[in-house]
């Protein structure tokens, strides 16, 4: 990862009504969500400070009114924030004319909406290469283009379809492809798989996690669901009344709740089923005290548990190259799965 953030946010506020920017100059930036209602006001983003690396994955989550989407709106300029900073790629989001805003969304961002917005009339090969053609690209070059796009997201062979012909996660896929054929260095994702049943909502993750394998993309993904966000999150961002109540590794915040309400929102996840070993893992302690058993560091603890729990000695934990990176302990195993249980209950 580079060491300039793609995506920088300097005390970003977003707030609604007739007096926002007085009240928010008044207040010097100690924002009472309650107080401003009560003035007209409602505090969609309270002063939001982080960055995002390149080819990494923020996911934004919380409940509904939380301030997710509102926050994704202003680092897009799809809303104009009330006050502070956003940097993207080093430039001055708020800064930019018009115009200079236009060519940064064709040219930089991808975005996908829980509304698929397909083109009715068109098919899913038109649907993709339409962006492409707004640019300026032939009509064949986009077309070129639009297939690769069409096998990336497994719809070949329905290119030629129209949308009402489709399942809601293809329509999803195609929105999605429609989306990457812009080749976006950044991507915004609002609930884009939350209207889809749980099958298909689960495969759209999978293909997801997929894509992003092979094209490394800087997101920024909105959902309200937990489950999701341990899935695909390389960071997960938990946003209650427009504050970011904490920032950091799935692992982190299932471990170590920042806030009460991190410790609520996180206190019925199975921690089995979402950390990876590497989050229960110690530090390579004398070799010859060993198991002959092996865990790869990004095995979930779930599905390497009852192995783990037949040994009598530590276990080793290897890299994606068989490189010992560490050791783990039955009784760290033990901990993890019922440990957590027992302090919360």
């Amino acid at each position: 990862m580079s060491s300039r953030p793609v995506i920088r946010c300097e005390s970003v506020y977003k707030v609604f009504g007739v007096n926002a920017k007085k009240m928010l100059q008044g207040v010097r930036g100690n924002v009472d969500a309650k107080t401003f209602q009560e003035a007209g006001c409602i505090v969609g983003v309270n002063n939001a400070s982080f960055e995002v690396s390149k080819g990494e994955m923020l996911v934004v989550m919380g409940l509904s009114g939380s301030g997710k989407s509102t926050l994704l709106r202003c680092i897009s300029r799809l809303t104009d924030a009330t006050a502070g900073k956003i940097y993207i790629e080093g430039q001055d989001l708020l800064a930019l004319k018009n115009k200079e805003l236009i060519e940064l969304r064709r040219n930089k961002m991808g975005m996908v909406f829980q509304s698929f917005a397909l083109l009715p009339h068109k098919t899913v090969l038109e649907n993709i290469a339409f962006p492409l053609q707004i640019k300026g690209m032939k009509t064949e070059e986009s077309i070129s283009k639009a297939m690769e796009m069409v096998k990336l997201v497994g719809l070949d062979g329905r290119e030629n379809y129209f949308p009402r012909e489709l399942s809601g996660g293809q329509q999803q896929r195609v929105g999605i492809a429609r989306s990457l054929a812009v080749e976006p260095d950044i991507w915004f994702l609002d609930e884009p798989f939350s209207a889809l049943d749980p099958l298909i909502r689960k495969e759209m993750q999978d293909e997801f996690l997929r894509l992003q394998g092979s094209l490394k993309k800087t997101i920024m993904f909105v959902t309200h669901d937990f489950d999701e966000a341990l899935r695909l999150a390389d960071r997960i961002a938990i946003m209650k009344d427009g504050i970011i109540e904490q920032l950091d590794t799935p692992a982190n915040i299932v471990l170590n709740p920042a806030t009460e309400y991190v410790r609520k929102f996180t206190q019925e996840v199975p921690r089995e089923k979402v950390l990876k070993i590497e989050s229960v893992m110690e530090p390579m302690s004398d070799s010859k005290n060993l198991s002959d058993l092996k865990v790869s560091k990004d095995a979930i603890i779930e599905t390497v548990a009852e192995k783990i729990l037949g040994q009598e000695k530590p276990v080793a934990v290897i890299d994606s190259n068989n490189k010992v990176v560490g050791i783990v302990e039955p009784s760290k195993v033990i901990h993890t799965v019922f440990g957590g249980r027992k302090e919360s209950s």
